[in-house]
């Protein structure tokens, strides 16, 4: 049973850590039951952890804070009590998922007539299970990795996360939309914030870069048509800086080459196709992709849209972790481009409708006083260069004929 808040007895506990200046307590619809002003006496994340464990008696959360220089502490009422959950939701999602993955594996893989009818579909699928696997097990991998990436770092920092949730989306590229963990607490501070955050996107990718370079190996170089007829089309998957440089080292070539640089610089005619996938390389040459190249793809595709630094994105608790307020100044820039971005593939228009829902808003960390330190510091700008690698400005272009030109 807790003990009702003593205004000594607080300032006596909070005095051990903070040099007291002022102190404000909170009204009946205020968050917080008293704030303290002035400026820490010892290590912040020392302060942070003593202040923690003396104040569960009374049943109250310290939150460290900054404003205009001058160091916060607010105390609220209630501890962190992360609710339980159910793993079985977690394991019947993976299975579901599987099954549709392998089902866009099959989809992916399969030459022959294309079924119509739910049996037939069925039938398909039951019948091809095996051409479905390599594409399902590989991009499975890389969003196990992703995710426990996450968990196994919320667990080493001993903030409570749940296991990952796994999205299936029958009848898509993909088979899934991916998946997702929660904090059941919030972080204790940016350092713990940055590990969490970035642990998905790196751990994916270490196991992302592998499978596309094995997959590119086991794929071949084809001619792209000169036009296409009315009824036929194709797809070019977009590029990113780290997938052109991945198609070299594995064919020894940017792909998909031009039949001409029309004049261009091929610098200049790769930026811009990089930005906008224009001019259409009709007459040149591009790869096709083995499944297991294709699931490479969507690896980094994932690790691209996950380190977009805004919100609730692993990017935007990396930014936060950086810059933390500040951060939120980029997000108008953010969204500005990625609109821009959005008359090239429309699809990015959804995106800045999910960010512009999810707001300005980050995980805030109970103490928001603590700074990364050096190595930290490296860490998230690495993270950010990552993005800048691994972002595909156009992700995917259907060209359906007829087409004759870009």
């Amino acid at each position: 049973m807790s003990e009702q808040p003593d205004n000594e007895q607080l300032e006596s506990i909070i005095a051990q850590h903070f040099q007291i200046e002022q102190t404000t307590w909170g009204r009946p619809r205020q968050a917080f039951v008293v704030r303290y002003e002035g400026r820490l006496t010892s290590d912040s994340i020392a302060a942070h952890a003593a202040l923690t464990e003396a104040l569960k008696t009374h049943s109250l959360t310290p939150v460290f804070l900054e404003d205009k220089g001058s160091q916060i502490i607010q105390l609220i009422p209630g501890l962190p009590t992360p609710t339980k959950s159910n793993p079985w939701v977690n394991l019947l999602l993976f299975l579901l998922t599987l099954a549709s993955v392998v089902f866009a594996g099959v989809l992916y893989s399969y030459r022959g007539p294309l079924p119509s009818g739910f049996a037939e579909i069925f039938a398909l699928f039951i019948d091809n299970i095996s051409l479905g696997l390599p594409f399902a097990l590989s991009l499975l991998g890389i969003l196990l990795a992703h995710e426990f990436g996450h968990y196994l770092a919320g667990r080493y920092h001993r903030t409570a996360v749940t296991l990952p949730y796994f999205l299936p989306f029958p009848f898509s590229p993909f088979g899934t939309l991916g998946a997702f963990i929660q904090l059941k607490e919030p972080p204790r501070n940016r350092r713990e914030l940055l590990d969490i955050g970035i642990a998905g996107p790196l751990a994916g990718l270490v196991v992302a870069i592998p499978i596309l370079l094995y997959g590119l190996s086991l794929s071949t170089l084809d001619n792209i048509p000169i036009f296409i007829r009315p009824g036929d089309g194709f797809s070019l998957e977009g590029n990113s800086i780290l997938y052109l440089l991945a198609k070299h080292i594995t064919h020894g070539q940017f792909l998909p080459t031009p039949l001409t640089y029309d004049g261009v610089s091929p610098l200049l005619y790769w930026l811009r196709y990089l930005f906008t996938g224009l001019p259409t390389p009709l007459g040149g040459s591009d790869v096709i992709l083995h499944p297991i190249a294709w699931a490479g793809w969507a690896g980094l595709l994932v690790t691209a849209l996950n380190l977009i630094p805004a919100g609730q994105l692993d990017g935007g608790h990396i930014l936060y972790s950086l810059f933390g307020k500040k951060a939120r100044r980029l997000l108008p820039i953010i969204l500005l481009g990625l609109a821009g971005l959005g008359f090239f593939w429309s699809g990015w228009w959804l995106w800045v409708f999910l960010i512009f829902m999810m707001g300005s808003t980050h995980a805030q960390p109970l103490d928001q006083i603590t700074r990364l330190n050096p190595g930290r510091k490296a860490l998230a700008w690495f993270g950010l260069v990552v993005f800048v690698l691994v972002f595909a400005p156009i992700p995917l272009r259907v060209i359906a004929g007829p087409y004759f030109g870009p």
